[in-house]
């Protein structure tokens, strides 16, 4: 719903894509709606806008986001990963998954950036992804925006048990987790961090299961995150929708 409900956090979103101060050459994306069994790499040149939903409202499944694929930045990130000792391999027909045109819809609605998709290996331990970007992170030195997608909460049981208003009061539980986040991304504390699951306030009621939120250590591999010499870490939003959705957006730069 984000797509249409855009909240704060779309226009904050955008605002950023049109600050930046470098034009991207081309995106690496992981979203968390493309899980495979082995880490894969989007090589499509043409990637279609799948509406990988149902039973939400017809508006949805109208929306197009018609950037194109790069399937020579495919074989770049897959050569990368594969020095690193990660084996990745190519998928020429994967489209893109929602959780990949939605934000870009918003952060850079014209589309006209190439987009390659990164698959969340479906073993995945916070170290692991966050290896995964740093083995990417040379390409932020050669115009390539790296992302992680996903949900800072995102407890669906939740929202479709008992849908609360778009306005309503944040839970206090969604506060608390988000706050710990945000307190272990900008001291840089990697051990708190990769372990979470079991140190952070509320961590599985926040992420009943945590696809949506460990695409994070991907991008703060990018970063360079955690280190003496990291760049800084900016947050770019805090805002909750229908009081348990943290839709916390932040960059490492």
């Amino acid at each position: 719903m984000f797509a249409v409900e855009h909240g704060a956090t779309a226009g904050i979103l955008r605002k950023w894509g049109q600050s930046l101060s470098v034009r991207p050459r081309g995106i690496v994306m992981m979203s968390p709606h493309w899980m495979a069994r082995n880490v894969q790499v989007m090589t499509n040149p043409a990637p279609q806008t799948w509406h990988d939903f149902g039973g939400f409202p017809e508006i949805l499944y109208t929306l197009q986001y018609p950037a194109k694929g790069d399937p020579a930045l495919g074989a770049h990130v897959i050569a990368l990963l594969n020095a690193a000792g990660i084996q990745a391999q190519a998928d020429a027909k994967r489209p893109f998954d929602h959780g990949a045109w939605v934000p870009l819809m918003h952060l850079f609605p014209d589309a006209d950036i190439p987009v390659v998709q990164v698959a969340l290996p479906v073993n995945y331990t916070p170290a692991g992804l966050f290896a995964m970007g740093a083995a990417l992170a040379s390409l932020r030195d050669e115009g390539i925006l790296i992302i992680g997608s996903g949900s800072m909460t995102h407890n669906l049981g939740e929202f479709f048990g008992d849908r609360p208003v778009l306005g309503a009061p944040t839970e206090p539980y969604v506060e608390a987790f988000s706050r710990w986040i945000e307190q272990g991304i900008t001291t840089g504390d990697r051990t708190s961090m990769f372990n979470y699951r079991s140190l952070a306030p509320h961590a599985e009621r926040a992420h009943p299961t945590d696809e949506h939120f460990v695409p994070l250590y991907f991008s703060l591999g990018a970063g360079g995150w955690g280190t003496a010499t990291a760049p800084s870490t900016h947050y770019l939003s805090r805002e909750v929708m229908y009081s348990i959705l943290a839709m916390d957006s932040f960059s490492v730069e």
